[in-house]
């Protein structure tokens, strides 16, 4: 559960601070768990409304108000040759609201919907908001490849 707090909290120390939290709501709340879907989905739901409850805490990210029109942007033609640690990297690296909405839709499988609701924003936001996040993490890995290949 260490690594779904580290996915939106950089800081190792503040995310093992929010997967601690998160465990005391774990045991406080077991007589809640009705058994529907899996006990460890239950905990990881858990410690994703945690993570982003440490971070609303803390003022650590911010949504703007968007005027762009996200579209879907499934044709990603780019070639990664990274390891875990550089894409976890290139991830920490995003500013905070792009950051939170791409880890909750791409690798935690949240739909739009489902990531206004929890983050109190607009869908149109949640959409925008992984549009760009994509977009900023295409430029970043075409300028490692170039760096690290000496390729155009």
């Amino acid at each position: 559960m260490l690594s779904v707090c580290r996915y939106y909290i950089k800081d190792i120390q503040q995310a093992e601070e929010a997967m601690l939290n998160g465990f005391y709501k774990v045991f406080t709340s077991l007589k809640n768990y009705r058994s529907e879907g899996s006990f460890e989905g239950w905990i990881r739901r858990i410690m994703v409304r945690e993570s982003i409850s440490y971070l609303r805490g803390k003022k650590t990210f911010e949504f703007g108000v968007e005027d762009l029109i996200a579209e879907d942007d499934s044709n990603n033609n780019i070639e990664v040759n990274m390891g875990v640690a550089e894409i976890q990297q290139l991830i920490d690296d995003l500013p905070e609201g792009y950051k939170m909405v791409f880890i909750m839709y791409a690798i935690e499988g949240y739909k739009h919907h489902e990531i206004a609701e929890m983050l109190h924003i607009s869908e149109g936001t949640s959409k925008s908001q992984l549009f760009k996040a994509r977009k900023l993490l295409q430029v970043k890995i075409k300028e490692l490849n170039k760096t690290s290949y000496g390729a155009n």
